[in-house]
């Protein structure tokens, strides 16, 4: 069980990681072309992105979870028949994001928080992420059920290769053919149609187990695929509105730059996220499998592999980003801007120390879907985003940045409290 669960969750890892890097390439990049002005149009566009990524992991995490418990029972039609009905959804949304995208990107950027120094650049970034949000779906989509069929060093090595060209392509659009932030997306965009290359040959070959058959929604499913992967989507759903309501606290205590430090920590977050959510996805088809099999004993023993492990890189981490706070500050902070690098280094240190308790969060909430508990799974997820983190935001920024900074360990660890509950109640009653 240790070999197989360290061969899925360590791939799993550093493939999220590659994915988390999309935004965290252009985070670089933009800061060291366009400055601060720059930094602040992406950290107002991020939680798009959340939404579009959010909507691809409810799809594929629900979709793929239910695919794998079929799949230990022997009911690969009905494998198939899952695929299917989340191709469907996949492409249902991927209309309304175009839609989005074409008529609605400016308003949307002004709702965001955009002035007058950041609308163009963050219009335009939303602009083109709308319309090419089909492929970052389908992507997610194909991940997560080709992990699930068997391979998660393929869904590893498609992840990291989207992710090595997005840097490249980032270097390319900005530096070279001088693109700025409309370079910084459409690198992005290339990115998962990468990824998905990698991932052809899978079917090619004919090694996959799923197929698309042809067939009419079957809204039941559907709504079962949406419920199981509601937590996914919630996490990051409800991360996006918490950085839209961060932007705003935040502008009113210190102006674009500290939107521009919020921007640093935001997206070593969604680095620091990327590895709990690659340690949650990685056990989840392990999880289902002997769900599927009627094994809560052996569930539960990969669940406590994952949060042995998410303990020990979550110290390791807070240890890094606490020593290295200032350096990684300035690697954002492109004209040295004193007061840019003193707000995000105070950010690193104070926001980071809850890191360990969102992990065991993360990982409750994808055991307890995993186990087809999808209401105490998506209240876990609700609590840590909008439930906690937004009346928490507002009453602590009475403090201060630093009071802004301290509402998600605050949050994580009222959250942990109703986790251990869930966990406690489950394990008596599998």
């Amino acid at each position: 069980m240790r070999k197989e669960f360290t061969r899925y969750v360590t791939m799993n890892i550093l493939g999220m990681l590659g994915l988390s890097c999309y935004i965290l390439a252009d985070t670089y990049f933009i800061a060291g072309w366009l400055g601060e002005n720059g930094l602040a149009s992406l950290n107002l566009a991020i939680p798009i992105y959340s939404l579009i990524s959010g909507t691809g992991l409810m799809l594929g995490m629900g979709g793929g979870a239910k695919y794998t418990i079929l799949k230990s029972c022997h009911e690969t039609e009905q494998g198939s028949r899952t695929f299917t009905n989340t191709i469907y959804m996949g492409m249902i949304f991927s209309m309304l994001f175009i839609t989005m995208g074409i008529f609605c990107s400016e308003q949307i950027a002004v709702l965001l928080g955009a002035d007058e120094n950041t609308l163009a650049m963050s219009s335009i970034y939303l602009k083109i992420l709308l319309i090419c949000s089909p492929f970052f779906l389908l992507n997610q989509i194909l991940i997560c059920f080709v992990r699930n069929d068997g391979d998660p060093k393929r869904t590893m090595t498609a992840m990291l290769s989207g992710s090595f060209m997005n840097i490249i392509l980032d270097y390319v659009f900005i530096f070279i053919l001088h693109g700025g932030m409309k370079g910084a997306v459409i690198a992005t965009c290339f990115s998962p149609v990468i990824s998905m290359g990698v991932i052809l040959p899978y079917f090619i070959r004919k090694q996959n187990q799923f197929h698309f058959v042809k067939m009419f929604p079957e809204f039941r499913q559907i709504g079962h695929i949406l419920t199981m992967g509601g937590a996914s989507f919630i996490t990051e759903i409800t991360g996006g509105i918490i950085m839209i309501v961060f932007n705003l606290l935040i502008y009113r205590i210190a102006g674009n730059t500290g939107i521009a430090s919020y921007g640093i920590v935001a997206n070593i977050s969604l680095v620091v996220t990327a590895i709990h959510t690659g340690i949650a996805q990685g056990v989840q088809p392990l999880i289902s499998r002997e769900t599927g099999k009627e094994n809560s004993v052996n569930a539960f023993t990969f669940l406590k592999y994952a949060l042995i492990l998410s303990g020990i890189l979550s110290i390791i981490i807070y240890l890094l980003l606490f020593v290295m706070a200032s350096p990684i500050s300035s690697a954002f902070n492109r004209d040295n801007h004193t007061e840019l690098q003193k707000l995000a280094v105070q950010g690193i240190r104070l926001y980071f120390s809850g890191c360990g308790l969102a992990g065991m969060n993360i990982i409750i909430s994808g055991y307890l879907a995993s186990c087809e508990k999808p209401i105490q799974s998506n209240i876990i997820s609700i609590l840590r985003g909008m439930i906690l983190m937004i009346p928490l935001s507002f009453l602590l920024s009475n403090a201060g940045l630093s009071g802004i900074w301290l509402t998600y360990p605050l949050t994580e660890f009222l959250t942990g409290i109703v986790s251990i509950l869930f966990l406690c109640r489950q394990k008596r009653t599998p």
